[in-house]
This record gives structure tokens, C-alpha cells and sequence, in this order.
């Protein structure tokens, strides 16, 4: 099993370098495909333009995000062609109240989508949507790629956050070419329940699990020091020289099928490396 197709989205150039080198790294060593999708994002709000403007306001508008997908678009190519991968890519222009349906459609035929962090400075307000749209309407898995990490084909040391919750194992379970490929998969379980099935052994049936698909496990049981569970995972990643961490994708929301819950959002907000999560 190997991720062959390989999706970036990209709405702008300066912080999008992070995501198309970690993709191609990992189109080269399982000799899959990278696709970059290029959208010029119309930001416009037209409900509250002054009657008589509409016409004009949204021209201009249409003509600026054309403008920024073909800009986008030149510069994906001139990345992907120097790469030697097996590449695709084209641009299009997305309301930014509909930019979830033309990702989430992509999404749903990706292996993995690759995309940056969506949380920092100069990050437009279509990071986020994107991130979440191709998790919970696209269920994909996503890889969320710092600006400042260092892309890798093969990981050699994974974290794994597990709580014994379904998000977890799902994401588990289709993070499995990475925990196969790893040199090392550290199962990080903070402050397990004294009373529950597996008080005598946290962790070990997981590791039993991954240890028949030849994977290298072992387990690493935390006290919570710290308010936030994101905080000990990011810090136990520096401690261990870790490449990536793995967790399910927590979400909430009484009007779509989800958005990004806290949980979800502090890690993504301060983890330095990647990050892989599915829904």
C-alpha cells in the first residue's frame, strides 16, 4: 500500500513551498503522482455592496482572482517540472463561501492531501476551510506540513497520539504506509484510564496491532504535565527527534459536517513537524 495520489491546494506562492516539497519527496519515493490544484480565491462579500456596484465591484473581483490563479498556476508548474515526478496541475477560481465543495471533490479522489499550516501570519481565511473541507467533506487523510519543516520520503520516527478514540484508529489505519516505512513508531498514551480495559497494558494491543503489519512499535506513557494535550505531544516530538505525528482529526459544528475542534486547532497551531490526521 503506497500513496499515489498526492493532492496539494494552493491559494497563494509565498507559504505554499513547505507542502509541494514534502509532496513531491514523497511522489519520488512511492512513485506516485502529485496534483496541485490552483485557486484564485474571490474573496467578496456581495450581499453588502451598495445596489448599483454589484456589477462593477464583482468584475473586479472575478478579474483579481483570475489574475491570482494564473500567477499561482505558473509558479506550481515551475516547481513540479523541475521535480522529475509524475505531476498535474490547473487553476480555477472559488468563491471563498464555496471554496469546500471544489476541494472536498479533489479530495475525494487523493490518497493524501498535502497542504500547509493553516494557522500564522499572511495565511488568508481560506486556510482553514481547505484543511477542513478535505478532511470531513472529502474524507481524506491530510498531511499539514509547517512552513519551517524539513521535507521527508521516510520517516524515522512517528508519534502516534492515541486515546483509544475512533478518530485515532481511523487515522491510525490510513496512516499505515507511514508507520510501516518509519524506523521507529512511538505510541504516546498520557495519563490512561485507571480503570479501563487496557489499565494493565496501555497501548499494547495497538502495538500488537501494527506490530503484524511489520511495524517497529513502542510505547511511551506520559504524565499530563501540561494543560494541553497538544503541548506534551509537541513537546515529546522534540524530545524524541520525531518526523511527523499522527492523531485523529477532532471536529464539531451544528451547520456543516464539521469544522476544526480545539484540540485539533492548538496542534496544528504549534506543532514543528508534520502533522497526520483523517476524520
Amino acid at each position: 500500500m503506497a500513496y499515489k495520489s498526492l493532492l496539494t491546494v494552493m491559494t497563494e506562492t509565498k507559504l505554499a513551498e513547505s507542502a509541494l516539497a514534502q509532496m513531491v519527496a514523497l511522489a519520488q519515493a512511492q512513485d506516485g503522482h502529485a496534483e496541485a490544484l490552483c485557486l484564485g480565491v474571490d474573496r467578496s462579500q456581495t450581499g453588502y455592496y451598495y445596489a448599483g456596484a454589484n456589477a462593477l465591484i464583482l468584475q473586479e473581483t472575478l478579474s483579481r482572482a483570475n489574475a491570482e490563479a494564473e500567477e499561482i498556476l505558473g509558479f506550481a508548474k515551475d516547481y513540479l517540472g523541475k521535480s522529475g515526478v509524475r505531476w498535474s496541475a490547473e487553476n480555477g477560481v472559488a468563491q471563498i463561501a464555496d471554496l469546500g465543495r471544489h476541494v472536498a471533490h479533489r479530495a475525494r479522489f487523493s490518497d493524501l492531501v498535502v497542504l500547509p499550516r493553516p494557522y500564522g501570519e499572511d495565511r488568508g481565511a481560506e486556510a482553514e476551510p481547505i484543511v477542513e473541507a478535505a478532511m470531513f467533506d472529502g474524507h481524506a487523510p491530510v498531511l499539514v506540513v509547517p512552513d519551517e519543516a524539513q521535507a521527508f520520503s521516510k520517516p524515522g520516527t512517528i508519534l502516534i497520539g492515541w486515546n483509544e478514540g475512533v478518530e485515532a484508529m481511523r487515522a491510525i489505519r490510513r496512516a499505515l504506509p507511514f508507520l510501516q516505512a518509519a524506523e521507529t513508531v512511538r505510541i504516546v498514551v498520557i495519563d490512561p484510564p485507571q480503570h479501563g480495559p487496557d489499565r494493565s497494558d496501555p497501548g499494547g494491543m495497538l502495538s500488537q496491532m501494527l506490530s503484524r503489519h511489520g511495524v517497529r512499535c513502542e510505547i511511551d506513557v506520559l504524565s499530563k504535565t501540561m494543560t494541553r494535550v497538544s503541548d506534551i505531544l509537541n513537546r515529546h516530538a522534540a524530545d524524541t527527534d520525531a518526523d511527523m505525528i499522527v492523531m485523529g482529526a477532532y471536529g464539531h459544528s451544528r451547520f456543516r459536517e464539521a469544522i476544526l475542534g480545539g484540540a485539533t486547532r492548538n496542534m496544528l497551531e504549534q506543532a514543528t513537524v508534520p502533522v497526520f490526521m483523517a476524520h
